[in-house]
Formats: structure tokens, C-alpha cells, sequence
């Protein structure tokens, strides 16, 4: 029995405007599809013999995560949640002490996989991972190797060994990120496959060769693991603790120091899309080579990438260009000069902006809103809440709010008072006052809050009562 863990951590900068720290890449839809990053991982284990997976995520993500898994039909999956960022030796160390404990196995089989990954050919992804059981089983610590198909200077590559059996090879060592003349040695020589960041091997036999090779790690994973507490299915770890732990990739702490790694050569569609060249490359195009979504005319355009998310973006006599399209930014940029895009999000952080952090449509446990303006001394927002969802109990020191009810119903509690407003009505809460706003309906409750008042800001909340946990 196989059990995936997915790692859904990180903020995929290189990816703005559309990826955002609070909500990142694994959590979009970048391509054609109804689903996101996280959600065609997930779908894309249909069919195998595999336990529910096991969530690795942010705990700023943790809702998003959740909210996601459940519309995949996975709400009662458990997500270990990481208080800080310690890159991926650390994380997959927290799942396999996880299964260590939980698992009726003696060591059960990990398939840990990016959360943010796109995998066209499903079957062959599927074959690849059969062909990998045997050999975890018999204590290989297995990596996928995907097959070139042109000289890569963004991946880093594995050189393969002897053949072990059809499509799986020892390892002879891992490369770093090489130059264009070397990769297209590495292609033509056949010997070199593109390090995938995906693995499989037995949890215990992971967490031996990380005490052999990187004891500290494991020790503070460990000491992390050992003071958790569970609210709703997620699995808090001791967050002082675990900030503790030193921050290594698992190719760096185990892979390139065990003896006993393997890889499966994997031709699948892969492609981690790293930046918006990337998601050009596997887009679909028209007959100019444009690849192109949402409201967009294109005229006498090529080789384009243009995505509008919410209004009309027209070119003209443009080659070779990324254009992306938010409510609240608009990057264009040449497709060489992409991976630069990390460059203007530190900018807009050094500038005590706010760009990098979320859309203008924050997602929240209990649903979504939308800032829609906003001035001196005033911010209106749109808010969706889902169905029997309630915001918290809270009070404001410095804002007052005035609630209008555009469609369903909701239940008001305004000091000691609690009543139904209903469509085309309204409610205001004065600054001070006790409140709180709940969806009784079965349909989603929709309304405009017009805020005034001399602080406007998202910390300006004295939370009373929460019922997804929040401080």
C-alpha cells in the first residue's frame, strides 16, 4: 500500500502577479482545466492502490489547503501543518515519523510529490510509480528522473547508472543546474535525466539514512513531532521547536549522500512550471504561436503569452512578450527575462507594499472578499459566505461597518442583539460593538461592507470566538 504525501509549501514568486504569498501557485488554476495545481496531483493518483494523502503545507495556507482538498472529496485527509519554511528534508521527515506512528506497516511506502507540478500523460505517470514499488520496497530510495526532450539550463540533473530493470537505474550522482553547452551534452549522451524533486521509499528507511546523514535534522523534527496537537484534521507540530530544525533540501540531506538511491526514467509531460515561459511552453497555441486566456485580443501578435483575469487586455505588433493581467497588476515582460519576476516582487516588499501578499480577493475559512475600494478613511469590500459558515465573534477599536445584504440571508449578532437581514437590507455595527456575521441559508450569502473609521487595517481585530481556530 502506497501513501502519497503531497508537499504543498511555498510561495512560487516567479509566478507573480497571479501567485501570491497567500496564495501561491499550487493553489491556481494555470492551465485548462477546472482544477488546481494541488487538485490534479491529487486527481492524477485516481485508480492506484494508495491510502488518503497526507497534506504538508504552510499554516498561513492551511485553510485554502483545506478547502481545497475538500472539494476533491479528501475533507477528512490529514494536513500536517509547517510553521515555518525549513525546505523539504525537514518536511518529509515530519510525514514519515507521521506514518511511522500512525501506519499499521512496519515501513510504510512514501510517493511524496510537489503539490505544484503538471503531469499531461497520466498513465505513464502511473506505470512509473509501479515500477518504483520494488525497488522501495527493497530499501532503494527511488527519485524520478524525467527524459529530456531539449537542453535545460533551469533543472538540475541526475546521471544515471547501471540498469536495475526496464526503466530503472542506480544513480551516479546528482548535477547542478548546468550551463547550455553542457546541457546539451547531457541530452545527446542520453546518460542524464532533469531531477523531478518526486520520490518514493519506506518512511523508516528514510528517517535511517537521515539520522545517518543529518542527524540534527532529524533530531529536531523529532522533538517537533513529539508535542503536536490535532484541531480538525490538522496536525500542529511545536513551532519553537521546529524553527530549530537547520533548513536542507532532501537531495542535498539524504539523495546525494546514500548509498542506496535509484531512478525511474519517467516520460510523463513534465514540467514544474517554474515561471510564465514555462507555462508558455505547455500551453496550447494558436497558428502565431500565442497561447492566450480570458478577454483577449490579439492582433498581429506572436509567440505571446496573455492572460486577463478580469478585464479586456488587446495587443498589437507584439513578439516574444508576456503580458498577465490582476484586479490589482499587470506584469509584462519578455519571455527571456522572466525569471527576473522574483526581482520586482522583492521590490514591491522593500517598498512596504502589499502586492506580494494576496489578491484583492482574500480567501477565508468561512468563504471570500473583495476589496473593492478603498480611501481616506474608508475601504468597501465584497463578501461571500458559504452556507452554514460564520465569521468570528470580534470587535473593532478603531472602524465601524455598515452591512447590505445583496442576496441571501444572514444572521446578524450586534452586542446583545441577534436578528436576520435579508436581501436589500442593511445593518451597521458601531465601532466597539461585539459582532458577528453567519450564513443560516443553503445558498451563499452575498453583501457590500462599507467600513469608516480612522484605522482600516486587517490586524485591528479582538477575536472572542472562532470555530476554525484562528487567535
Amino acid at each position: 500500500m502506497i501513501y502519497p504525501v503531497i508537499m504543498a509549501g511555498g510561495t512560487g514568486s516567479r509566478l507573480w502577479p497571479l501567485s501570491r504569498q497567500l496564495n501561491p501557485k499550487q493553489f491556481l488554476k494555470l492551465t485548462d482545466g477546472p482544477l488546481s495545481m494541488l487538485q490534479s496531483t491529487v486527481a492524477r493518483l485516481d485508480g492506484m492502490d494508495i491510502r488518503k494523502p497526507l497534506l504538508i503545507c504552510n499554516e498561513e495556507h492551511r485553510f485554502l489547503a483545506a478547502e481545497q482538498m475538500r472539494q476533491s472529496g479528501l475533507e477528512d485527509s490529514s494536513i500536517i501543518l509547517e510553521p515555518c519554511g525549513r525546505n523539504t528534508a525537514p518536511a518529509i521527515a515530519l510525514a514519515a515519523l507521521r506514518l511511522c506512528e500512525s501506519s499499521d506497516s512496519e515501513d510504510p511506502l512514501m510517493l511524496v510529490l510537489a503539490a505544484d507540478h503538471l503531469i499531461k500523460d497520466v498513465s505513464a505517470f502511473q506505470q512509473g510509480v509501479a515500477k518504483a514499488v520494488p525497488l522501495a520496497q527493497e530499501g532503494k530510495l527511488v527519485t524520478f528522473g524525467i527524459v529530456p526532450h531539449q537542453p535545460e539550463t533551469g533543472y538540475g540533473y541526475i546521471h544515471r547508472g547501471a540498469e536495475l530493470s526496464a526503466d530503472c537505474y542506480s544513480v551516479d550522482g546528482f548535477v547542478e543546474k548546468p550551463d547550455s553547452q553542457t546541457a546539451k551534452a547531457y541530452l545527446e549522451s542520453g546518460e542524464y535525466l532533469w531531477n523531478s524533486g518526486m520520490f518514493m521509499f519506506g518512511a523508516q528507511q528514510y528517517l535511517n539514512e537521515l539520522e545517518l546523514h543529518r542527524p540534527d535534522i532529524l533530531k529536531a523534527c523529532r522533538a517537533a513531532m513529539a508535542d503536536t496537537h490535532e484541531d480538525l484534521h490538522f496536525i500542529r507540530v511545536n513551532s519553537e521547536l521546529f524553527a530549530s530544525c537547520p533548513s536542507e533540501s532532501v537531495d542535498y540531506a539524504v539523495m546525494e549522500k546514500t548509498d542506496h538511491a535509484a531512478v525511474v526514467s519517467l516520460d510523463a509531460g513534465w514540467s514544474d512550471i517554474g515561471s510564465w515561459s514555462a507555462l508558455w511552453e505547455v500551453n496550447d497555441k494558436d497558428a502565431e504561436g500565442n497561447s492566450l486566456s480570458g478577454d483577449v485580443i490579439a492582433l498581429q501578435a506572436s509567440n505571446t503569452l496573455v492572460r486577463a483575469d478580469s478585464r479586456l487586455v488587446a495587443t498589437i505588433g507584439v513578439d516574444d512578450l508576456v503580458i498577465i493581467e490582476t484586479k490589482d497588476a499587470v506584469l509584462v515582460a519578455r519571455k527571456d527575462k522572466v525569471q527576473e519576476v522574483k526581482a520586482v516582487v522583492e521590490q514591491i516588499r522593500n517598498d512596504g507594499r502589499h502586492e506580494h501578499m494576496n489578491h484583492r480577493e482574500v480567501y477565508r475559512p468561512w468563504g471570500v472578499y473583495d476589496s473593492i475600494d478603498s480611501g481616506h478613511r474608508y475601504q468597501v469590500k465584497r463578501i461571500t459566505v458559504k452556507p452554514g459558515a460564520k465569521l468570528s465573534v470580534q470587535m473593532h477599536h478603531h472602524r465601524a461597518e455598515h452591512w447590505i445584504v445583496v442576496s441571501g440571508t444572514a444572521k446578524v449578532t450586534n452586542g446583545e442583539k441577534t436578528y436576520l437581514v435579508t436581501e436589500n437590507q442593511s445593518t451597521y455595527i458601531p465601532i466597539g460593538q461585539v459582532h458577528s456575521l453567519e450564513n443560516p441559508g443553503v445558498i451563499d450569502l452575498e453583501l457590500i461592507e462599507v467600513q469608516s473609521g480612522s484605522y482600516l487595517g486587517e490586524d485591528d481585530i479582538v477575536r472572542y470566538e472562532d470555530r476554525y481556530g484562528r487567535k
